[in-house]
């Protein structure tokens, strides 16, 4: 019988360890250069990105937090005239948002940053290996699909 592997061991801690580094650095950075937090970045980040507004639902379920916690972030971003909010005309309840030209130009920088970032990062590899783990990363993430349907139905 084999023994059973530590926490260290495990894939999902150790992608775990390496976006935890990953967004650490990126988030001393974009807060030195830009004043804004690793969420306020990537909810930025998302808007921009869009092909228009967004429902706070939508941006929490695109950032993978819950919606309270991305209430909390666009208020601040609003508060400082980077995302505009506006109702959404087909729920009464609901709210659309989008860039401010304030935020479009901290997105530009941003993303600048991002993919400066992103391409050092990538540097460290061959072209073999970076097509090599885009693959294996796309392995991966199918298949934590679908365990996560499977677990889905098991309800």
């Amino acid at each position: 019988m084999t023994e059973a592997p530590t926490i260290r061991e495990l894939l999902s801690y150790r992608l775990h360890v390496v976006a935890n580094l990953l967004s650490r650095g990126a988030e001393l950075r974009y807060r030195r250069e830009f004043g804004v937090s690793l969420w306020e970045w990537r909810s930025i980040a998302l808007l921009g990105g869009a092909r228009g507004p967004l429902s706070l639902n939508e941006l929490a379920r695109a950032a993978g937090i819950d919606k309270s916690q991305m209430s909390r972030v666009v208020s601040g971003l609003t508060s400082r005239k980077y995302v505009l909010r506006q109702a959404d005309a087909a729920d009464g309840r609901g709210v659309q948002l989008t860039l401010t030209s304030a935020g479009r130009r901290v997105y530009l920088g941003l993303i600048r940053a991002a993919a400066e970032r992103n391409d050092a990062f990538l540097d460290c590899l061959s072209a073999k290996e970076r097509a090599a783990f885009d693959d294996a990363l796309a392995k991966l993430a199918a298949r934590a699909r679908t365990f996560i349907e499977r677990e889905g139905a098991r309800k």
